[in-house]
């Protein structure tokens, strides 16, 4: 196994209901020039009320919008969106009727006004990486993960035929220590996610592992412990 890079991120936006039933998720990543900030920052508002009604219609779990630290163009990424769901065919269908999510956010904007949104997603940011993700396992609590929650995102890669034995390991081994934490106050949640897709020997990862805490205190509070 290789540890591959750390992702620090801050929650910006979140409309996540969860039962702890088994998630896939849609990681992506954004990369947004400078001067596209503010840009973005609109096209997510206007996409945030569409996901709200697709969380009311049951087309998703929930939606997030992370802030990628410590920032820059020369980072690569600069945000992230997580699309949530409990079956794994929803997520590879996008199944769900976004005409339905659309006219529920926006009944009375004219075509004209949502083309333009469109028009203005795309020009806004760049779409750079798409991950297919489904959880492996998950530590217990009643965290709702609101805004200012930090994050740190660890990608892995493991040879696939060692794939049982690297979950085995963090399950048995590492996901009872990281548990105590949340009992200790030290951690907020900590996920294992395999990815589904993309696959092959020449993916970037082949794991994540995500630490989860209430804020920045409580981050530097674990790293001190």
């Amino acid at each position: 196994m290789k540890k591959l890079l750390i992702i620090m991120a801050l929650m910006l936006v979140s409309n996540t209901g969860i039962a702890q039933d088994k998630l896939y998720l849609i990681f992506e990543f954004m990369k947004v020039d400078n001067e596209q900030e503010q840009a973005y920052m609109e096209t997510e508002a206007f996409w945030e009320e569409i996901h709200v009604q697709r969380v009311k219609n049951g087309d998703i779990l929930g939606w997030d919008l992370w802030s990628l630290q410590p920032g820059g163009e020369d980072q690569g990424y600069q945000y992230l969106t997580v699309n949530i769901y409990n079956d794994p065919l929803k997520m590879m269908s996008n199944a769900g009727n976004f005409e339905a999510a659309l006219n529920a956010a926006y009944p009375d904007m004219p075509e004209d006004d949502l083309n333009e949104k469109f028009y203005n997603t795309a020009k806004s940011r760049d779409l750079a990486k798409r991950i297919y993700l489904e959880q492996i396992a998950v530590t217990k609590g009643d965290f709702g993960m609101p805004l200012g929650t930090v994050a740190a995102i660890n990608l892995m890669k493991v040879p696939q035929e060692n794939y049982s034995i690297f979950e085995q390991n963090e399950s048995e081994l590492f996901q009872p220590m990281h548990q105590k934490e949340v009992d200790d106050g030290f951690r907020a949640n900590w996920d294992l996610l395999r990815y589904m897709l993309p696959a092959g020997s020449d993916v970037y990862a082949t794991h994540i592992t995500v630490d989860m805490y209430e804020n920045y205190e409580q981050l530097f509070s674990s790293w001190d412990n």
